[in-house]
């Protein structure tokens, strides 16, 4: 998925997350917070890419990362979501950040993670383990119509279903 998609991606699954009430946390916070939040980690997993959006910006993060693992190896990991969660629960002292905030930069980076699982190349949810998963049937190719289109439709429909209206 393109970085255009993983900036759309997860508003739409922040809406989600908070229509359905994912956490007591993502349910009472406001959206105001939480979609920015989710936007600010959404492009994290990338940072693993030289070329990426924030590959760009931090090269001495991301040159080092992409030589130990790979474009879309360890960062597209559970066991990076679980790193990300135990370094955010140890950087920020309690109540730093409001538990929806918290809450919404997982979601945030969960939802590029889900992005990238809709595509042919799948991602390493195991890693170390190399096999790569991804839905089956769901040649969801990175760039173009199809996927701005797949993305764009998935907000519209989260956005209708959580109520907001044009």
């Amino acid at each position: 998925m393109t970085a255009q998609g993983h900036l759309l991606f997860p508003v739409t699954c922040t809406l989600i997350a908070h229509k359905l009430q994912l956490t007591p946390a993502l349910a009472d916070a406001s959206l105001w917070q939480t979609i920015p939040a989710a936007l600010a980690s959404a492009l994290l997993p990338d940072l693993d890419h030289p070329k990426s959006v924030l590959g760009q910006r931090l090269p001495w993060i991301s040159k080092p990362l992409s030589r130990l693992f790979g474009h879309r190896g360890f960062t597209h990991s559970l066991l990076a979501v679980a790193a990300a969660i135990w370094g955010l629960n140890q950087s920020m002292p309690p109540d730093t950040l409001p538990m929806g905030v918290k809450d919404a930069l997982i979601v945030g980076y969960l939802s590029h993670l889900l992005g990238d699982w809709l595509t042919p190349a799948g991602i390493p949810f195991f890693w170390p383990i190399k096999r790569r998963f991804r839905l089956p049937g769901w040649p969801l190719r990175s760039g173009g119509a199809i996927e701005t289109g797949f993305c764009t439709l998935t907000l519209l429909v989260a956005g209708w279903w959580c109520g907001w209206r044009l």
